[in-house]
C-alpha cells in the first residue's frame, strides 16, 4: 500500500471517529475494496459508561444492605416492563441514520400519536448516507408512541415507535 493511501486511509478514519461522535453512534464498521485483494477493514467503537452500584459488605452494615438490595430487584423489574424495544408493537430502525418524522422539514408528519396505519405505509425516513429510506408499518394498527424526535439519530435496532 503507498503511502498516499495510508494517508487517505488515516482521514477516512478520522472521518469516521468524527461521524460516531457527531451522531451519538457507539460503533460503525466500514469495508472500503481498493481492488483485487486490496481491502481497508475499519470498527470504529466507543465505550460506553457503565454505572454500577456498589453496596456495602454484609459485616459493615447488614441491615442496610438487606432493604437495599429488596428495594432494586422490583426496580429492575419495572424497568425491563417499560422497555419500548421489548413492546410486541414496536418498530425498531433496519438500520444507523437520522430519522425524519415528515418528508420535507415544514411538511405535515407521517404519522402522529392515535393515527391508524396500513401494513406497508411509511411511517418515517431514515437518513443514511444521504440517502433518505422510507420506512414501511410492518403491521396495520394504531400508533400508540412516537419513541423519537424528528431530526435524531437512531441505531440498528432502536425502537422507532410503537403500533398496537
Amino acid at each position: 500500500m503507498s503511502n498516499k493511501n495510508h494517508d487517505n486511509d488515516v482521514s477516512f478514519i478520522k472521518a469516521l471517529a468524527e461521524l460516531l461522535r457527531e451522531n451519538d453512534l457507539t460503533e460503525l464498521q466500514v469495508k472500503r475494496e481498493y481492488g483485487d485483494n486490496d481491502s481497508l477493514n475499519v470498527r470504529v467503537s466507543r465505550q460506553t459508561q457503565v454505572v454500577t452500584q456498589v453496596s456495602m459488605p454484609a459485616a459493615a452494615a447488614p441491615v442496610a444492605a438487606a432493604p437495599a438490595a429488596a428495594s432494586a430487584a422490583p426496580a429492575a423489574a419495572a424497568a425491563s416492563n417499560d422497555d419500548p424495544a421489548s413492546h410486541p408493537g414496536a418498530v425498531t430502525s433496519p438500520m444507523v441514520g437520522t430519522a425524519y418524522l415528515a418528508s420535507e422539514p415544514g411538511a405535515a408528519p407521517f404519522i402522529k400519536v392515535g393515527d391508524k396505519v396500513a401494513q406497508g405505509d411509511t411511517v418515517l425516513i431514515i437518513e443514511a448516507m444521504k440517502t433518505m429510506n422510507q420506512i414501511p408499518a410492518p403491521k396495520a394498527g394504531t400508533v400508540k408512541r412516537i419513541l423519537v424526535d424528528d431530526g435524531a439519530p437512531v441505531e440498528f435496532g432502536a425502537p422507532l415507535l410503537i403500533i398496537e
